[in-house]
């Protein structure tokens, strides 16, 4: 290595030493984020975790079910949800996990599923409404909604309330409903909450229904004060999925090796995803700390248009309409 001092090398080596040093302070500290640590059994519980058959809604299930809790796995794919029960089975080594089938983007899904669990479960500890959709377009539901808000939001706000005695005759319980910090840049529009007048602008749209979580969140907890039951709203992190089914494919040997090493740097598995959620769902820390917004196990600020208690006030009425509850 002639032409090159010592000293040059030594700085080199140093430089390279604190970038590796700071890049893992980085990930643990703002991507990976704190761990659920409690120790908690849940033997003879019983938890509902929608959307279960992938993902952090996968590793939420495995870890109740490793509790000892019963866990049901709703979804809408049944094959899906049959392959996740069997996954979670083994991972767990609990019998205790039941798939039912839950399409949150229909309302008569969403009743027949309710129906059978009043008529299967004698009480329910944890309701975690886990799923959640994506869209690149505008879209409607069965029923006429724009499918983002229908079935992030509208979906879930049926569900709890078609739940709620059950859940409130096994108090004390939980009900986690997870958001996103994409709620930071939604907003609602009472008079146009489905897009039907304006150019559909996709995340947007996502925005506004994990916005509508953290105010649904806010305003159950408000109904349900005194009652035993405590609500949780929560942003679970970036989380690693598969990156390739978003680039163009004649690009993905260009971009997907790069792609891999930004998801293993700067987004969580979903098992780190899972952690605020459990955190939510089992903690004593967590024990009656009800309606606020988590990130990384903690309480933190939510969008200041989620703390307009009329507008949580008048998204519950308006939610009842659409509904017809």
């Amino acid at each position: 290595m002639a032409g090159v001092s010592l000293d040059f090398l030594r700085t080199v080596l140093l430089c390279s030493g604190v970038a590796v040093v700071g890049l893992a302070a980085f990930r643990y500290f703002c991507v990976i984020g704190r761990s659920c640590t409690s120790k908690k059994r849940l033997d003879g519980k019983t938890a509902i975790v929608t959307g279960a058959n992938s993902g952090i809604g996968k590793e939420t299930a495995i870890d109740l079910a490793k509790r000892g809790a019963r866990v049901i796995v709703a979804c809408r794919d049944e094959k899906r949800g049959s392959d996740a029960v069997r996954d979670i089975k083994a991972a767990s080594k609990s019998e205790e996990v039941i798939l039912k089938k839950l399409d949150l983007a229909s309302i008569a899904s969403i009743r027949q599923f309710s129906e059978e669990i009043l008529q299967e479960e004698s009480h329910i500890d944890t309701l975690i409404n886990n799923a959640a959709t994506v869209v690149g377009s505008h879209q409607l539901t069965e029923d006429g909604f724009e499918m983002q808000f229908g079935t992030n939001h509208l979906g879930p706000f049926l569900l709890t309330n078609l739940l709620l005695d059950r859940i409130k005759e096994s108090a004390p319980s939980r009900i986690i409903t997870v958001s996103s910090n994409a709620s930071y840049r939604g907003s609602l529009n009472f008079d146009d909450m489905m897009w039907a007048n304006c150019k559909y602008i996709p995340f947007s749209a996502y925005a506004r229904s994990k916005l509508a979580n953290i105010m649904f969140s806010r305003e159950l907890a408000k109904r349900l004060e005194g009652t035993g039951v405590s609500t949780y709203s929560l942003h679970p992190g970036v989380i690693r999925t598969n990156i390739a089914n978003y680039l163009f494919v004649g690009w993905r040997v260009i971009f997907l090796p790069l792609a891999y090493i930004l998801a293993v740097m700067f987004l969580k598995t979903p098992k780190q995803g899972a952690q605020t959620t459990l955190h939510c769902a089992v903690s004593d820390e967590a024990e009656g700390v009800t309606g606020k917004y988590w990130s990384n196990c903690a309480v933190t600020k939510p969008n200041k248009l989620a703390l307009i208690d009329e507008d949580c006030t008048k998204l519950w009425e308006y939610s009842i309409e659409q509904v017809k509850l």
